[in-house]
């Protein structure tokens, strides 16, 4: 049948290819509902927590701010890992790369070097913007400030080591895990809120994860109580822990797909 020179068997036929696709790709089903979900989830912890503790906001002025900007931190240095390696495989160039001097180690550093470099890229022009925009200087945190940036930044490159590991394994049809995964992490990361605002089944999930101990951290020199060296420390302890697993299990999938053969043909 058409109507005014469409062919509804036509229309049909490409939503039928398009629903082959989405079969093929659970990644791609659950990003459909993953971030109505994920921005339900945090912004209804954070406006419970505004509604009991309305003080807080009149105390914290630029909090938010401050949250927004090292959040973005590790949202990059998570993509910046990511990326650099999706486009290896965009390019179909993990073959050629395979079979060069270039060892997987040596891949691994590159990519988190260009996550450093994208980060500075995307964060430094936005924490300047909020200077004459709002009056809210991030630099006024001094040193504490480069502590949380390297935490957060090993934060992000942990993910992001997983996500590409995941990415060769199942296809580029994983790859927006490299979006989707970190934000899993944001309910339970007390960006806006401290974890106490978490159901309490819930808190021992957020503190065995980083970044809840940097914006705690933060949180706590911001509103006038001190450096917490505690968070801190038990931060970089767990980045430690992170990263040195997902450098493993990036290298342990690159050999397996190296064996496999699988690096000279990636696709969906």
């Amino acid at each position: 049948m058409s109507s005014a020179g469409l062919s509804a068997r036509r229309i049909a036929a490409m939503c039928l290819r398009h629903l082959y696709i989405l079969k093929g790709s659970w990644p791609r089903v659950l990003e459909m509902a993953y971030w109505p979900a994920v921005n339900m989830v945090v912004w209804g912890f954070t406006s419970q927590f505004f509604a009991t503790t309305s003080s807080w906001v009149a105390q914290a002025a630029g909090v938010l701010i401050g949250a927004v900007i090292l959040w973005d931190v590790m949202f990059r240095g998570n993509l910046g890992v990511a990326l650099s390696f999706l486009e290896e495989m965009w390019s179909r160039n993990l073959g050629h790369l395979s079979v060069s001097p270039l060892r997987p180690g040596e891949l691994v550093a590159s990519m988190i070097c260009m996550s450093l470099i994208r980060t500075v890229i995307g964060v430094l022009p936005a924490a300047l913007l909020a200077i004459p925009l709002y009056h809210y200087s991030i630099f006024d945190l001094g040193l504490p400030l480069i502590a949380f940036w390297v935490s957060l930044m090993v934060s992000g490159w942990a993910i992001g080591l997983g996500v590409s590991a995941l990415v060769l394994r199942f296809g580029l049809g994983a790859e927006s895990l490299a979006w989707v995964l970190i934000f899993a992490i944001a309910p339970l990361a007390g960006i806006y809120y401290p974890i106490a605002t978490l159901p309490g089944w819930l808190q021992p999930v957020a503190w065995a994860m980083p970044p809840a101990h940097v914006f705690e951290g933060m949180r706590s020199l911001m509103l006038g109580h001190g450096f917490r060296a505690d968070l801190l420390a038990s931060a970089l302890a767990l980045n430690a822990l992170y990263l040195g697993g997902g450098v493993v299990l990036f290298l342990r999938v690159w050999q397996g797909a190296r064996v496999r053969g699988a690096l000279l043909n990636v696709g969906e």
